[in-house]
């Protein structure tokens, strides 16, 4: 069901894959509720999915960008202004890839420059993005930066390997960044901290069914879908969270604050 949250509202969706994508889900969610927006990713990444469909079925142009660069990143903002016909309300970072889990490095015998390059791509790339806002004075007031985040920045997940580190560092760069988005432009900078969710990404950890199982049974709401993850963004981006900023907002069914469920003492008695 459609509200028209978004109506009249353009922005920059970062990630889109493919269908199981969180980024495509909120593309298509960000679409029913009115809003306009230039998709991106990584000439790679773009070369592996179907972003076309989905810029097909939502009327949108796609401009390739590498989030690390950051001259890749002042041109798409240029260009995504000229397209949509002026600022910026709302931007989805949905990025995120560790070398070392790629390569099956573990955590105690990390490659370095494979950290660096999982670091840049997961981490710095969100300040890199916000940067060029900033720099760009793209963002119209109460505008609303969102980046995806889980769990593993603050308890451990020991197959989430280096991407734990990353995520940490992500949500520090959404709380400074987003005190003077706030202060000088009225910006919103959040992140969601999501279930562990079967994008293609997330797939790629170790142990990841097992995983999610856990997490579903020590949920008391069950773990949230990427369609949940997308309704939830879409109500970011909405004016109804306009004083809603610096946070890092557990989307997991009540996993973040359960100690332990019922269901999980029951399968270890």
């Amino acid at each position: 069901m459609a509200y028209d949250l978004l109506k009249g509202k353009k922005g920059i969706i970062f990630g889109a894959l493919d269908e199981n994508s969180i980024a495509w889900k909120t593309a298509e969610r960000v679409h029913e509720e009115g809003g306009t927006f230039v998709l991106t990713n990584a000439p790679i990444a773009m070369r592996m999915g179907q972003i076309k469909e989905l810029a097909e079925k939502t009327g949108s142009e796609i401009i390739p960008a590498d989030a690390t660069l950051a001259e890749d990143l002042d041109a798409l903002v240029s260009k995504s202004m000229d397209i949509l016909g002026g600022k910026l309300d709302f931007v989805l970072h949905s990025i995120g890839m560790s070398v070392n889990v790629r390569k099956g490095r573990h955590y105690t015998d990390e490659k370095y420059d494979f950290t660096a390059k999982g670091w840049d791509v997961s981490a710095l790339s969100f300040h890199k993005v916000m940067q060029s806002l900033y720099k760009a004075d793209a963002m119209n007031e109460w505008g609303s930066i969102v980046a995806l985040t889980y769990m593993a920045a603050q308890r451990v997940f020991p197959d989430y390997n280096d991407m734990a580190d990353n995520k940490a560092y992500l949500e520090s760069v959404a709380r400074s960044f987003g005190y003077f988005f706030g202060k000088e432009k009225k910006v919103r900078v959040n992140t969601i901290s999501q279930s562990p969710t079967p994008t293609t990404a997330g797939q790629g950890v170790k142990g990841f069914d097992g995983f999610i199982t856990y997490a579903d049974k020590m949920s008391p709401l069950g773990n949230a879908t990427a369609q949940d993850c997308a309704d939830y963004t879409v109500s970011l981006f909405s004016d109804l969270t306009r004083k809603v900023t610096m946070q890092n907002l557990f989307h997991d069914g009540g996993f973040s604050n359960t100690g332990v469920s019922q269901e999980v003492i029951e399968h270890f008695s």
